[in-house]
């Protein structure tokens, strides 16, 4: 294949992960980049990782320095501005855009569950009146929960970051309603911490497998207690796929049509 020209892959996550060692394996030519420095630890060595967050006013430079002549974003399902962005720098280059979508976890009919179009709806109800929650489902949203604190008992699982812990523990979460874990969590570990802090209602979001979302759900059917899912936001994909292989397809036709 020719070198003329790289793909971008917006990564972070583990199947970004497995698509850059398909890349690596059939010689598809790329770049990596990643919000925060741990998350290239998810890459073989010899992978090019560009580490921080960039502004969509950065991208017509980023995409001029790196050659770049497809778009392949595998983000997080709800890191919907990022998505947003590599969207509108596709089409201020005219590059084409393919969104791998990590599958939804299959639903099983043992689960009491409560799906909610977003934070907002969970915020504004009642759901979490009076109740042990633990909510698994990062820390940037937990700052809207603090006027919960007074109203129930919140609990949370946080990335094991310092930052991570600095923004619950701001929000109101005390070191004793905190646990630092990466997910995916083992199922008898979230069990044993929902019995230990005595949980009577899960909270987390449609992640998909690998962000948790399918042992939280494995968990509240277990305990037989309330599940709250937060769908993913939605976001006007110009096209989408949940296989490696057409992300691989449509990589290599980029780089041939480049050449």
């Amino acid at each position: 294949m020719s070198e003329s020209g790289r793909i971008w892959l917006i990564g972070g996550t583990s199947e970004s992960a497995a698509i850059a060692r398909e890349f690596l394996k059939l010689g598809v030519p790329f770049v990596v980049t990643v919000a925060a420095p741990e998350a290239a630890r998810l890459y073989p060595p010899e992978t090019q990782v560009r580490v921080g967050r960039l502004r969509f006013s950065q991208c017509e430079k980023f995409l001029r320095a790196e050659g770049t002549i497809a778009i392949v974003d595998a983000s997080h399902p709800f890191a919907a501005g990022v998505s947003e962005m590599a969207i509108g720098a596709a089409r201020m280059a005219s590059l084409p855009y393919l969104r791998f979508e990590r599958p939804a976890v299959a639903l099983n009919g043992s689960e009491r569950g409560i799906n909610l179009a977003n934070f907002n709806s969970l915020l504004a109800g009642n759901y979490l009146s009076g109740q042990r929650v633990l909510l698994t489902v990062g820390c940037r949203i937990l700052p809207s929960f603090q006027p919960w604190q007074a109203r129930s008992t919140l609990f949370a699982r946080v990335l094991p970051r310092p930052e991570s812990l600095d923004v619950a523990l701001a929000s109101g979460f005390t070191s004793d309603r905190l646990i630092a874990l990466r997910p995916p969590v083992p199922l008898e570990l979230e069990l044993e911490l929902c019995r230990a802090w005595a949980i009577s209602l899960l909270v987390t979001k449609a992640s998909g497998t690998a962000g948790g979302e399918a042992i939280a759900r494995q968990a509240a059917a277990a305990l037989e207690i309330p599940l709250v899912t937060i769908a993913r936001p939605a976001v006007a994909y110009p096209q989408q796929t949940d296989a490696i292989a057409t992300v691989v397809a449509f990589s290599r036709q980029a780089v041939v049509s480049s050449s």
